[in-house]
C-alpha cells in the first residue's frame, strides 16, 4: 500500500488567471489521507484504473485551473454530498473498497467536510471570475476506460466510445449552443499528433456530475460547464503507463479550446 503520510495536508492546487475560462481535473488525484489509506482494501492498481490519471497535466495549459490531488475514493467531487463517499460496493461499480463492511461514520464525515470545503473554494473562485466577466466557461476534464475485458481483451467499439465525449446534460443546451457547437468543432479539427479525434456528445457519458450541475445552478445564464471525457487512449489503463506525446497533445488541445472559448465569450 502506498505511504500517504506526507499527503495528509495536500488537497488540491489552484492556479489563478484573469480570463473567463477555467479547467478542472477533479479525479486526477491518487493520494489518500493516512486514516483512509489504512482502511483501503482496493489495491493501488485497481484504484488507479478508476481514477483519471494525467488529466491534471491536460488542464495545465489553461491559465486558471484546478488539479485535485486526493483520490475519488476518499471523496468524489462529482457526486453530491450525500453520495460523496463510497460506502458499499453497490455505490462504486461493485468494488470492495474498505477492509470492513463499510467505512466508519466519523471517517465518512471528515471526507464529506473536505467535499464541502472544495465547493466553498470553487464557489469563491467562480464568484471572482463572474465579477470580471459577464459569462464564463468551466471545462471539467475526465477520462474513461475502454478496455474493460482486460489488458489483452478487445477495446470497446468506437461506435460507443468516442475519443472525446462531451457531456451537456445539466446545461440549458440551446442557450449555450453558440459556445458548445464551435468548441466541439475546434476539438474535432485539432491536429492531434497528426490525426483528428472522434468528438461526440452524450454517447459514453452525459455530463450528469455534481460539478457541472453546481455551475449551472449557481450561475444561470452566466456560467457554462462542459464535461469533457478523454477515452484512455493516452495511457495503458491496466498498467498505468502514460503515452507522453498523447498527454502533451491533450494539454495543447485543452489550451486551444480555452482560447477559442475566450474569443466566443468576449465578443
Amino acid at each position: 500500500m502506498t505511504d500517504n503520510s506526507s499527503h495528509d495536508q495536500r488537497l488540491w492546487t489552484v492556479q489563478h488567471g484573469t480570463g473567463p475560462v477555467l479547467a478542472t481535473a477533479i479525479h486526477d488525484g491518487h493520494e489518500l489521507r493516512s486514516q483512509i489509506a489504512a482502511q483501503m482494501s482496493l489495491s493501488d492498481p485497481d484504484r488507479l484504473r478508476e481514477e483519471d490519471p494525467f488529466t491534471g497535466e491536460a488542464v495545465r495549459g489553461v491559465p486558471t485551473h484546478i488539479v485535485v490531488h486526493r483520490s475519488r475514493f476518499e471523496f468524489d467531487l462529482n457526486r453530491g454530498s450525500e453520495g460523496g463517499v463510497y460506502r458499499t460496493p453497490a455505490e462504486c461499480w461493485g468494488l470492495r473498497v474498505w477492509n470492513s463492511e463499510s467505512l466508519a461514520d466519523d471517517l465518512v464525515q471528515q471526507s464529506l467536510d473536505l467535499h464541502a470545503e472544495y465547493y466553498r473554494m470553487l464557489g469563491n473562485l467562480l464568484d471572482q471570475v463572474a465579477k470580471r466577466h459577464e459569462r464564463f466557461l468551466l471545462i471539467d476534464v475526465h477520462s474513461y476506460n475502454h478496455r474493460r475485458d482486460g489488458p489483452n481483451g478487445p477495446p470497446t467499439a468506437q461506435e460507443v466510445a468516442p475519443d472525446i465525449n462531451i457531456g451537456t446534460f445539466s446545461m440549458p443546451r440551446d442557450e449555450w449552443a453558440y459556445l458548445v457547437d464551435p468548441l466541439m468543432e475546434a476539438m474535432a479539427t485539432f491536429d492531434f499528433n497528426g490525426r483528428r479525434l472522434d468528438v461526440r456528445e452524450n454517447v459514453a457519458f452525459q455530463g450528469k456530475g455534481e460539478q457541472t450541475r453546481f455551475v449551472h445552478d449557481r450561475y444561470p445564464g452566466r456560467g457554462c460547464a462542459i464535461a469533457l471525457e478523454f477515452k484512455k487512449f493516452f495511457m495503458d489503463e491496466w498498467s498505468g503507463e502514460p503515452h507522453q506525446q498523447e498527454i502533451a497533445a491533450m494539454r495543447n488541445l485543452i489550451a486551444h479550446v480555452a482560447r477559442v472559448a475566450e474569443d466566443l465569450l468576449t465578443r
